[in-house]
């Protein structure tokens, strides 16, 4: 069993300070970055008030060059981060703010225009227009933590249905957005 394996998964009621947490590492992100930031998001459960999250505060950073950003990894780690490169997903960096087990951000980083970037904000954004949703959401991750409280790989794959659903109506309503019929 590898150490992510045994990180407890746990949920906790929303805390009022994530936003604050995101804006002060927002701050810290843009001053080492730079003129390489595009854009900064606070994406996750953690960017939606009044649901249950992880309590690891999620931020996406868009770049001209997602490259480059492999140049900037000491002062990442001088910051506190783990490097963690590509972490299985092709044309993204991620880091982990504290230890594998105890962690408090993590930063996925992509070149402005990646897919990934609309897919985690329009999920953020479609869950803050629709609190049923989100308290729907909010319910699963409570109960799967309860049943896999050791075992983050079946906690996520069994959330990853409830978001492709959601995906595929977000799809539908950002038509209706284009269209005005929203």
């Amino acid at each position: 069993m590898t150490d992510i394996k045994r990180r407890k998964v746990e949920v906790v009621p929303y805390d009022e300070t994530w936003k604050a947490k995101f804006e002060l590492e927002e701050d810290r992100l843009r001053n080492l970055l730079g003129d390489l930031i595009v854009n900064v998001h606070h994406i996750g459960s953690t960017a939606i008030p009044g649901i249950y999250a992880k309590p690891v505060v999620d931020i996406l950073v868009e770049v001209k060059e997602i490259n480059k950003v492999d140049e900037f990894n000491p002062g990442m780690k001088q910051l506190g981060y783990l490097v963690k490169g590509e972490f299985g997903i092709s044309g993204r960096r991620f880091f982990i703010k504290g230890t594998e087990e105890n962690r408090t951000h993590h930063v996925h980083v992509y070149e402005v225009g990646d897919v990934e970037v609309g897919r985690h904000v329009n999920f953020r954004d479609y869950l803050k227009l629709h609190p049923d949703v989100a308290v729907e959401y909010s319910q699963l991750k409570t109960k799967l933590a309860d049943q896999y409280p050791y075992d983050i790989d079946a906690y996520m794959y069994e959330k990853q249905r409830f978001i492709k659903d959601i995906e595929m109506k977000i799809m539908l309503w950002k038509k209706f957005i284009e269209k005005d019929l929203f």
